[in-house]
């Protein structure tokens, strides 16, 4: 039987203590976001919680405290489709990290070390390592386990009962479960009861998220599996076809029998790792990692958005967005020890940096006039007047002479895997 922890640590008070609740502002300041459905942000915020804290922490002591609701938005999903996130308002942004906070450290030490997803010290590249391990151990197969609707099909009642081993405070319980059944208002200010899930938006629902799914880890483990768990994203990695699909079969009836939460069939299965892909990433059977074709599509939707010309910005703002995205980007996927993919790129992505510096001189007078600040000889300006399309132009000797290699980095156009010394 697991350790059950001192539940007298989990107390309403902790939580309340002026220095927990200092530290959980200053997270979720330092978060940042946008308000929730009270229309309040940080500094706004702030403001109402120096002037109102002490009711609200009375009433949060007396279990009289009601969460408000939470704010719908629908984001893209990289498998396509959306996602709805639950924004919770700012103050009980500032109350759930408080819980966090205190929550955290009595699970956090019997975690399974397989899972990597919002925890401290451990990331996504930990689960690729982790998993690429497997594979040149000869675990060549994946099973991939798809939760339908993760987040927003969690059992209430299994949750709050692991949630109990470790919280003893039944005011503490009760203002967790009053959380998690906060009302979802949606676009046109109906709200929508929530009897299941814990909506991903607000800080507590990761941590209740690995709270709910401990028991498959623990499970896993029991069998002797070799999985990797990144939240709602399970990868279990075995050597053959047939041991591969017995694994997915009885995993899925486990899940849905122990958890109560459906597994997609449709996008759940086994298959050779270098047909899969683990959190953008492909584990190819000879040991290498690349950068999986979905990660590499979505990459090149970006840079054509980046790089639509007919966006209101300046020059500079242009690269510096594009700086901020690419840079994040390749600090995450520069992992891939097989990058052709991303480096065979390059040139494609200077080629829509061209075109829409073409598009933005607008005219033949601003194209030359471009031009020849550029250091294009005269006879080459006649491009100007050109009646080729814009993508053709961008790949013509006087725009490559314009906006050569050099110059677009010079002027800071970079592209950040060029710049650690890869081939161009």
């Amino acid at each position: 039987m697991r350790n059950e922890g001192n539940t007298e640590t989990a107390t309403l008070e902790a939580v309340l203590s002026k220095k927990n609740i200092r530290e959980a502002w200053l997270a979720v300041k330092a978060n940042g976001g946008s308000p929730g459905v009270d229309g309040r942000g940080i500094d706004a915020t702030s403001e109402h919680l120096r002037e109102h804290w002490v009711d609200i922490e009375a009433k949060l002591l007396r279990g009289e405290y009601q969460p408000g609701a939470v704010r719908a938005v629908e984001i893209p999903k990289a498998s396509g489709g959306t996602r709805r996130l639950g924004i919770p308002n700012v103050q009980d942004r500032v109350v759930q990290q408080a819980i966090h906070r205190i929550l955290s450290p009595l699970w956090e030490a019997e975690f399974s070390a397989h899972s990597h997803g919002f925890r401290p010290g451990r990331s996504a590249h930990d689960a690729i390592r982790e998993a690429h391990g497997y594979v040149r151990e000869g675990k060549t197969w994946v099973v991939d386990i798809d939760l339908k609707g993760f987040f927003d099909e969690v059992n209430h009642d299994i949750l709050m009962r692991r949630v109990a081993l470790k919280v003893g405070d039944k005011r503490l319980l009760r203002l967790i479960g009053e959380y998690l059944r906060s009302p979802m208002q949606l676009p046109d200010r109906t709200k929508e009861k929530r009897l299941k899930g814990t909506p991903q938006g607000g800080p507590l629902s990761p941590l209740l998220a690995n709270i709910y799914l401990d028991p498959l880890d623990k499970e896993l483990e029991a069998r002797g599996l070799a999985f990797v768990r990144y939240a709602d994203d399970i990868a279990i990695y075995a050597s053959s076809e047939r041991a591969a699909a017995r694994i997915l079969e009885s995993v899925t009836e486990w899940i849905e029998k122990h958890l109560k939460v459906p597994v997609n069939r449709d996008k759940s299965g086994s298959g050779p790792t270098d047909e899969s892909a683990l959190l953008g990433f492909r584990l190819g059977r000879d040991g290498g990692v690349s950068v999986a074709p979905k990660a590499v599509s979505k990459l090149k939707d970006e840079v054509r958005r980046l790089w639509d010309a007919r966006q209101n910005l300046t020059s500079v703002e242009l690269r510096d967005q594009w700086v901020v995205f690419i840079r994040g980007w390749w600090e995450y996927f520069r992992l891939a020890d097989s990058g052709y993919e991303v480096h065979n790129l390059s040139g494609w992505i200077r080629r829509h940096m061209r075109k829409c510096f073409w598009l933005r001189w607008k005219t033949p007078k601003g194209r030359i006039n471009a031009l020849r600040r550029l250091g294009v000889n005269e006879r080459a300006l006649g491009i100007a007047y050109s009646g080729l399309g814009a993508w053709a132009v961008a790949q013509s000797r006087p725009l490559h002479q314009a906006l050569s290699n050099a110059n677009l980095r010079r002027y800071g156009f970079v592209i950040p895997w060029d710049l650690a010394g890869a081939r161009t």
